[in-house]
């Protein structure tokens, strides 16, 4: 009996179905070849290095602020800095009023006041302007958050005058109402547009369910929407609370000393005798603290509201 011819068009020899590529198989295995249990260990080693380093990046700026507070005003004004020079709490005394006599506290009260109410107030008129963009979708939508989005364009210095005028003639300069009145208008665009985000991936069906079963709006809302979007509330809410901690340029102008706020407190370090270097880095890092508490209670949430509808 005679053998089958496996020879192929190339006069080299294997088997059927890889004929001329005689090291088709092995280069196949080779890369299909899982890795070794040791490499995946330096792997993950790297990786966590680099995680570190990064975070470490970022972190750096504070841990300045931090080491330059903890000094002294003369040594922290030399240049190059003097890492190991002796550390004082005398800044941190001078912030709330231990050397000058000036207290922090008011400044505190105003931004809480006007951050907290704001974005109180933000998140139910967002919530029910994104409901209306998501689920029941008005006539030319799209138009609307294109509207609300073109209000960002304006230079916030560019609408300074006119509010200051506006406000002079309703007698509520230096008052919390405006405070409100101007944070709640400032952050309603970028509300509405997460908040219209977050509700477009709630199903229709469990909406449709709920009206099927005879309940009203109020009770869909409450009972059903702000469950489910709970993260995305949880985002919106801090997003529009730091915005509002964080804003300087409205509130030094259109305030003075009954509803100052915090940013503002901060620059009466910075005189004509010169820069506090110290005092600034300390009362830049107690102003910080609300904000970043306010960051690590809602971290969880926080990090499933950004991440909602990433993946299908």
């Amino acid at each position: 009996m005679s053998t089958p011819d496996t020879t192929g068009p190339s006069g080299t020899t294997g088997p059927v179905g890889t004929a001329g590529k005689p090291g088709a198989e092995p280069s196949r295995q080779k890369a299909s070849a899982p890795r070794r249990p040791g490499q995946r260990r330096i792997g993950k080693i790297l990786l966590g290095l680099l995680a570190w380093l990064v975070g470490l990046l970022f972190v750096s700026p504070l841990l300045w602020m931090l080491l330059t507070s903890l000094h002294a005003e003369t040594d922290a004004s030399t240049n190059p800095p003097s890492f190991f020079a002796s550390l004082t709490l005398e800044s941190y005394s001078n912030f709330f009023g231990g050397g000058s006599g000036v207290s922090p506290w008011p400044a505190l009260i105003n931004s809480a006041v006007a951050a907290i109410v704001s974005t109180l107030i933000v998140l139910v008129l967002s919530t029910m302007a994104a409901y209306s963009l998501a689920i029941r979708r008005i006539q030319r939508w799209s138009d609307v958050l294109f509207f609300l989005l073109s209000t960002k364009m304006l230079p916030m210095v560019a609408g300074l005058l006119p509010i200051y005028l506006v406000a002079q003639a309703f007698g509520i300069l230096d008052t919390w109402l405006l405070l409100i009145i101007i944070y709640t208008a400032m952050n309603m665009p970028i509300a509405v547009w997460m908040m219209r985000s977050f509700l477009a991936e709630v199903p229709v069906e469990v909406l449709e369910a709920a009206e099927l079963d005879g309940a009203r709006l109020p009770r869909v809302f409450m009972q059903i929407l702000l469950p489910l979007t709970a993260p995305g509330l949880a985002a919106t809410a801090l997003i529009c609370f730091i915005f509002s901690w964080n804003e300087l340029l409205f509130a030094n102008v259109l305030t003075s000393t009954a509803a100052s706020t915090a940013p503002v407190f901060l620059t009466s370090f910075v005189t004509s005798q010169g820069l506090f270097l110290s005092q600034v880095c300390a009362a830049s890092l107690i102003i910080s603290v609300p904000v970043l508490v306010a960051g690590i209670a809602a971290q969880d949430k926080l990090v499933q509201g950004l991440s909602m509808g990433a993946v299908k």
